[in-house]
Order: structure tokens, then C-alpha cells, then sequence
């Protein structure tokens, strides 16, 4: 969280945040994840860790929830530390921020790739290019076994 500070909306940088869900803590399960998912409007951070030690992540503008479409704003962004930190942000050409249901979480999209996706059961997750952030690969596969996921929002 420190070293995403400065790449953070300025409004939101000396704002104190807090662990709302962890897979170490709270099992894996997206429905956990959206019952913690914040305060509506309370921004977002997923960090992710998957099982080749590749760190990633998203940040949302707005609490991570369950949606019939996507949602967001051009704050949100994708990111990854591979080796250094690496910020992929809104290439203002759709607005494809975040999606939720019951089987699977989305960030991103176009083209039928999405950013960054996890599955129902938070074991597995994916990451392509995509139009809304033109991202690299977040981690080391496109398809990857998540071993620890945390959710942080203001305190």
C-alpha cells in the first residue's frame, strides 16, 4: 500500500487504510469479498499474490461489488510490481472499469480480453491486454492460481 500511495488520486493520499478482506483471514470466496467490500463510493485496493510469487493488483474508485454493468471512473487503474512497480491507467477508450457477478470479478475489457479477472471461488484469475488500460500481462501467466488476496478501503 505505501509504494501505491503517490499513484493514488490526490485526495486519497494521506487517507488511512485498513485490511477489509484477506483469503489468509476470511477464506476464499468472491461473495466474502463482496459483503467486505467497503462502503458504497469508498475507493478500493486488490492486491494479489499468486502461487509464482508475482505481485499485481487494481484500484477502484469505488467499493468492489457485485453489478448487472460495469463501473468506475477513470481513476481506476491496474498495476503490477515485476520487478519494479509498473501503473497501467484509463486509456479513455471505453469504460470497462469494474464488473462483478456471482461466478466472476472483471477489470477491464475490450475485445473480449479483460485486465484483470478472478473466478466465483478466488483460486484462479487471468490478465490480457485490454482497450480501457492497455496493460502488459499482470503476472508471469496469463491464467494464474491466486495465493493471497487482500481488499483494503479507507479506514
Amino acid at each position: 500500500v505505501p509504494q501505491l500511495g503517490p499513484q493514488l488520486p490526490p485526495r486519497l493520499t494521506q487517507q488511512p487504510w485498513q485490511l477489509l478482506c484477506s483469503t489468509r483471514r476470511d477464506g476464499f470466496s468472491l461473495h466474502t469479498l463482496y459483503r467486505r467490500g467497503g462502503l458504497p463510493g469508498s475507493p478500493a485496493l486488490l492486491l494479489i499474490r499468486d502461487t509464482e510469487a508475482q505481485a499485481f493488483g487494481a484500484f477502484s474508485s469505488s467499493a468492489i461489488r457485485c453489478s448487472s454493468g460495469f463501473y468506475g471512473t477513470g481513476e481506476n487503474f491496474l498495476f503490477s510490481f515485476s520487478p519494479e512497480l509498473k501503473v497501467f491507467r484509463w486509456t479513455g477508450r471505453n469504460n470497462f472499469f469494474v464488473k462483478g457477478d456471482v461466478n466472476l470479478l472483471m477489470f477491464g475489457g475490450g475485445s473480449g480480453q479483460f485486465g484483470l479477472w478472478l473466478d466465483g471461488d478466488l483460486h484462479r484469475g487471468g490478465s490480457r491486454p485490454c482497450d480501457t488500460f492497455d496493460n502488459e500481462p499482470l503476472a508471469a501467466r496469463e491464467e494464474f492460481c491466486i495465493q493471497d488476496l487482500e481488499l483494503w478501503g479507507l479506514a
